[in-house]
Formats: C-alpha cells, structure tokens, sequence
C-alpha cells in the first residue's frame, strides 16, 4: 500500500511540473466545447399517435371457414420494418424534403439523415396496438409534414401488404392445382393400364386368386365326377348292347342274360366311393358316437351313393327288360338300334363331360399360375392406388384451400385488415427537444478538466523527472553515492508562491466561468419553460 501510495505521489509530482502546459490544454478544450454547445441548431420534435384495432366480429363469424390472418403480428411486423430504404425515399418525396438535395451525394446524406431521427414505437404501459411515430429536424413545420406523411404510409402499406399476400397465394395455388390436376390424371392412367393389364386380379367378382383357385380346384373336381359318371353311364350302355347282341345270337334265356347284365350293370366309381365312405365310417365309429355329426354325415353321404346305384342299375335293367319284350313283336334288329341310339347318346355325354374337365383344367392351371404373380401385382396395384389416394388428397386439399383463400380475400376486402384510429394528429412541439444544452455544458466542463490533467500526464511522460531518490534508485539500479540538496532563497519562495496565485486563479476562472454559464442557462430555460 505504501508503494502505491509513493508511486500515485510520484506521478503527482511530475504532473504538477507540467501544470500550466495541462491548465492551457483545459483552456482550449472548455472554450471549444462551450462553443459547440451554444452553437448546435435546436431540434424540433413532431409526433402523432394511432390506435390499430385488430379485432373484427367476422374473425369469430368466419371462423374454421376462411383463413383468418393473424392482424396483429402483421401490424407488428409493418410497424417493425416501415422505416425501410423504399420507404423512406417515398417519404422524402412526400413532405418535398428532396428539394434540399441538389446532388446524389446530398439525397444520401438527406436520406441517412430521416432514416435516424425517424422513430416508431408502441406506447409504454398500454396496448401493443397503439404506435406513436415521431421525427425530429430543426424546423417544426418539416417534422409535422414528415410524421403526417409517415401516417400515411403506415395505413395504405398493411392495406397493400394484405392484397399482395392474398394475390401471391392465389396465384400460387393455382399453379399447384394445374401441377395436381396432371399428376392426377397420369395416375388414373396408369391405374386403368394396370387394370386392363392384369383383368385376372381386377376381376368385377371383387375375389382373390386364392379364392379363384380353389373355386376353379372344385369345378374342375365336380367336371371330373360328372365324367366318371357319363363313363360308367356309357359302359352300361355298351353292356346292354353287347347283351342284345349276344342274346340274339345265341337265343339264350331272359333270365340268364339279366343275370350277366347284372353284373356288368356294376357301377365302380359308386362302388369305390361307397366303400371308401364305409371304411371312413368305420375309423369314426371308432372314435366318436353313433350320434356324432361326422358320423351321421358319412351314413346320409353312403346312403345317397347306395340309392343312385341302384336307381342307374334299375334303369340299365330296365331298358334291357324294355329290349326282349319289345322283340316279341318285332324283330332283333330294331332292339339293337334302340340300345347303339342310347349308347351314342352316352358317347356324346362323355365326350362333353370330357371337354368340360380340359376346360375347367385350363382354368385350374391359369388360376394356379396367377396366384404366384398374385404377390408382385397386387404390391404394384397397391403402390399405384397409394400415390393415387395421396394425389387426389392433396388435390382436393388445394382445391379447398383455393375457395378459402378466395373467401379471405372478400372478407379482407370487405372488412379491411385493421380499422386505424389516430388519436393524437400530427403535432410538433414549440418548445426545442434537443439538444439538452445543460447537461451539455455540464459535460464540457467535465471534458475540459479531464482533458488537462491527460495533457500534464503525457507530458510528464514525454520528458520525465525524478523527485525522490528511492524512485531513481529502483529505475536506474545503481548504486547511489550522495545527492546535493538546493537551497531555496526567499526570491525562490516568493516566486513559487506567486506561480501558484496565478495557477489558482487561472483555473478557477475556467471553472467559474463554466458555473455562471450553467447558472445562467438553468435560469433561461426556467423561464422559458414559464
């Protein structure tokens, strides 16, 4: 601490060496700054205030129908970017401050200039939405035309914001709708090509191929019943033939024939059935009751076959019985057509219970093939449907937002963006605003002082002296042998004491002179202000 405390007297000592180069540095610098404070134009201060009513009894009437814009962040916004380079070269034109300018050099500067005195703020302490606009200029008539010319730029740009906004999103709309409506179309046109490509999975019966091959597996087992069934209908027939032929050849008995009809009037598709239903019967008596569904289901199927077999069998002996009674009057020859008529009947029900089996097998095979392209089609018809439904939904969303950007605008037109209130008009202040020239002497003062006790300090550095041997010690480190004193004469005195009445009084002037000066304005603006 001791050192710090020599240290800061050292430098003391060596400022005051150069005190009356600091005392005349502080002289220039007061008499330049009060100058300047006295010669600063007056400014003059216009202002006005508006009141942006955002709220409108359609916004809850036309709600979840229109696109209702957020007034508010817009009015904010336009408040927050009005003072742009467009702008405010529109509102130099409008209160004819371009007059001044008569070169491009002059227009910046004119245009820099608005551009920083202009001012745009919402009122402290009340509603966002009451903006007070303000400029400054050192004409009172030029600030109220400036801020009565900002007014009207801040109602006419939210008008002309919202009709460009709305014209820019229609026409923007309609450019997707056109671009929609081509997807739309190219994808119907893929998804009808698809469908008349592949007809086998887009059938109208609205199946599977699953459903198709096994519907096509049972027709093609019922078409290879029914020819077994013409089979055996047509062997019948031939053995009744072969029976006439013979009995009319050997002239053998009635009842021996019938009995060699009988049988060759077997049927052994029915046979193998039954038999295979019997010993099916016999695995599920031994598991289940007489009364078990499966077991009763099996009697009634065995019973069936048992009764059609006999019912082909009595017809067959039948039309052989038919054959010898209708020979006792008539000759073998006739009894032999009668049965060859029947047989080719037979052979033509074989023939087309043939055909139907080829053709209920051709369709079995086709079913059989598609089912293992079935996987990769429907994949593809699946994407293809999947970018159509995604189309057509972004399609139909465009649509609906084309109709209630259009009803936005009418309502926008209707009822306007915000309905704008000037509460205070455009009005400028008789009395300066700036510049404040009592805080400004009061700084100059300040500035004046500072400024010569910075010009001793560089002096004192420029060509520095030591008062203390300590001090010269510790800077040159060497040693010291001795020091010689001086002796100071009462002349020597008188003249330091003179020297310091002078310094005194020459500074106390300075600071003198800057209080009368403060006093005397404070007094000036009290009665102004009276």
């Amino acid at each position: 601490m001791d050192s710090l405390i020599a240290q800061l007297m050292a430098v003391f000592k060596r400022m005051w060496r150069y005190r009356w180069p600091g005392l005349i540095a502080a002289w220039v610098v007061g008499v330049v700054a009060a100058v300047v404070v006295f010669v600063v134009p007056d400014r003059f201060e216009a202002s006005a205030r508006v009141y942006v009513d955002t709220q409108s009894i359609l916004k809850p009437l036309m709600s979840g129908v229109a696109v209702l814009s957020n007034t508010e962040q817009q009015v904010n916004m336009l408040s927050r970017t009005l003072i742009s380079r467009p702008n405010v070269e529109k509102l130099v034109r409008m209160a004819d401050l371009d007059l001044r300018a008569t070169s491009k050099s002059d227009q910046e500067a004119l245009i820099e200039r608005v551009t920083r005195n202009l001012s745009i703020q919402t009122a402290s302490g009340g509603s966002n939405n009451l903006y007070i606009l303000s400029y400054r200029d050192s004409s009172p008539e030029i600030s109220k035309k400036v801020v009565a010319s900002l007014l009207s730029i801040f109602m006419e740009s939210s008008l002309g914001t919202s009709r460009r906004d709305s014209t820019t999103a229609a026409t923007f709309l309609n450019e997707q709708i056109k671009n929609y409506e081509t997807k739309l179309e190219e994808a119907e046109a893929r998804r009808k090509e698809f469908r008349l490509r592949n007809l086998q999975l887009t059938a109208a019966d609205g199946k599977d191929s699953a459903a198709r091959l096994a519907e096509a597996s049972n027709q093609l087992e019922a078409a290879r019943l029914q020819l077994r069934e013409a089979v055996s209908a047509r062997d019948s027939a031939r053995s009744l033939l072969d029976i006439e032929q013979k009995r009319s050849a050997t002239g053998g008995s009635l009842a021996s024939l019938m009995q060699e009809s009988a049988q060759k009037f077997a049927t052994p598709e029915l046979d193998n059935r039954i038999s295979e239903l019997k010993r099916n019967l016999d695995q599920l008596q031994q598991r289940y009751t007489d009364q078990h569904p499966d077991v009763l289901n099996t009697k009634r199927q065995i019973k069936d076959l048992e009764d059609q077999r006999r019912k082909e069998v009595a017809d067959l002996q039948k039309a052989a019985l038919a054959s010898p009674a209708a020979a006792g009057g008539r000759n073998d020859s006739l009894a032999n057509q009668e049965l060859a008529r029947t047989l080719a009947t037979k052979e033509v029900e074989v023939a087309q219970a043939r055909a139907r089996v080829d053709e209920f097998s051709s369709r079995y095979n086709s079913a059989q093939g598609a089912i293992k392209l079935a996987p990769q089609l429907e994949a593809e018809f699946a994407q293809l449907n999947r970018d159509y439904d995604i189309i057509k939904k972004n399609y139909t969303e465009m649509v609906e937002r084309r109709e209630s950007a259009s009803l936005s605008t009418d309502l926008d037109n209707t009822s306007g963006v915000a309905d704008f209130r000037i509460i205070d008009p455009p009005r400028a202040s008789p009395k300066p605003v700036a510049p404040n020239r009592l805080m400004l002497l009061a700084g100059g003062m300040v500035v004046a002082l500072l400024a010569g006790l910075v010009a001793a300090f560089a002096a004192s550095q420029v060509r520095p002296v030591f008062h203390d041997l300590n001090e010269l010690r510790h800077r040159l480190e060497l040693p010291i042998l001795g020091a010689v004193s001086r002796q100071e004469t009462s002349e020597d005195r008188r003249r330091a004491k003179v020297d310091l009445l002078r310094f005194g009084v020459a500074s106390g002037s300075l600071v003198s002179l800057y209080a009368l000066g403060l006093i005397g304005m404070a007094i000036w603006l009290s009665r102004q202000g009276g």
